[in-house]
């Protein structure tokens, strides 16, 4: 069993199509990249504009004395909302989005120098999804799990040190604010800090772990038939999203079907993980969502993956379980849940419930897999 994130993903290799494309010299969609079944899984789900849901996608102040109450309906009907006033300064929002930029407008050859391999966590590379779609996604992703010293030496030999700086400040902003909303979203299900033992002392949840996530959307020939990231779920407690000025994420919202998130200024999205829904014991779901494409803009969209300690056993609250609402999931580290989600990925959650329903789901798994 991995005891680390780390080994979680060595334990899992995947093959990421080493032979990556130079998207600034297609000028046609390449069949490869033709998602003409890309509906298939909800083909009784539309795409609707958030302008057209009577509900939107909750936006929600941070300063809002009634927060916490807000939070929690968006969690239980959405398992997505947008925050604002939440006190990460804008200047280094933009410092990131303006490395993210630098980084994926460098030659390929350049930023194949800090190349992700199989068996890691951090570097550049395409979707760790992919291998479960048989058509590729109109994507680069930059992934930072600790320092980013190393790759960025080699990326930026003379000039990398500026772009740890903007990296290692992101990350420790993200963190407080990752800290202030776990505590909200667990809040408003009456959990309190004496409940959660691997909080830490002060309830900071010091040793939680964390990633960035850096991805890019170029321009596309083809949008209608190509996908940014495929339909998928995080296998984090929250996932929190900068997306700027471009519009591109869509989440599924039960029975209505997929409703694009519009960027707001200074908003970011804060999205249910898996392990949050294992947590509250279903109450707050872990959202489908997907990034789409467009013709003429180049998108980029930073995240913040959040997780607890990689050895703490995750496991439905105690105060949220009763003889009439038993546990619906067994416990289980996040090092382990990633190893899950990659053999399994979106029936990870099935698998580590129920003996029978998981063993259930392993059988439709075997049946089914990949789409595009």
């Amino acid at each position: 069993m991995p005891s680390r994130i780390s080994d979680a993903f060595r334990a899992h290799p995947v093959d990421l199509h080493p032979n990556h494309p130079d998207f600034t010299s297609l000028q046609e969609l390449p069949d490869s990249y033709k998602w003409t079944h890309q509906f298939e899984d909800f083909p009784s789900t539309p795409v609707f504009d958030s302008s057209r849901v009577s509900e939107p996608v909750p936006v929600i102040d941070l300063n809002d004395p009634n927060a916490l109450q807000l939070i929690g309906h968006a969690c239980r009907s959405w398992g997505v909302f947008q925050v604002i006033n939440h006190g990460i300064p804008t200047s280094i929002l933009q410092q990131t989005e303006s490395t993210g930029k630098t980084l994926f407008s460098l030659p390929l050859e350049q930023k194949l120098k800090a190349s992700r391999s199989p068996d890691a966590v951090s570097g550049y590379g395409l979707a760790r999804i992919s291998p479960f779609f048989s058509k590729l996604m109109w994507y680069e992703g930059f992934t930072v799990f600790g320092s980013p010293l190393g790759h960025f030496r080699q990326i930026w030999p003379r000039d990398y040190t500026k772009h740890c700086d903007v990296i290692e400040e992101y990350e420790k902003e993200m963190k407080k604010l990752a800290a202030k909303l776990v505590w909200l979203m667990l809040g408003s299900l009456g959990i309190a800090k004496e409940d959660v033992d691997w909080a830490g002392p002060n309830g900071d949840f010091a040793d939680a772990s964390s990633a960035s996530q850096l991805n890019y959307y170029p321009a596309c020939p083809d949008p209608d038939k190509a996908m940014g990231l495929a339909a998928h779920t995080d296998s984090t407690i929250l996932t929190i999203l900068y997306q700027n000025s471009i519009s591109g994420l869509q989440v599924m919202k039960e029975g209505v079907g997929w409703v694009t998130v519009p960027p707001i200024p200074g908003g970011l999205v804060v999205n249910v993980g898996d392990l949050l829904h294992i947590l509250s014991n279903g109450l707050y779901p872990s959202v489908l969502h997907r990034a789409m494409v467009n013709r003429t803009k180049n998108r980029i969209s930073i995240a913040c993956l959040y997780g607890p300690p990689a050895n703490v056993q995750i496991s439905p609250l105690p105060k949220l379980v009763s003889p009439s609402q038993p546990p619906l999931y067994r416990a289980i580290t996040w090092s382990e849940y990633l190893g899950t989600k990659a053999k399994y990925f979106n029936k990870a959650l099935s698998i580590i419930s129920s003996p029978q329903k998981g063993l259930a789901d392993v059988n439709d798994h075997n049946n089914s897999v990949k789409v595009g």
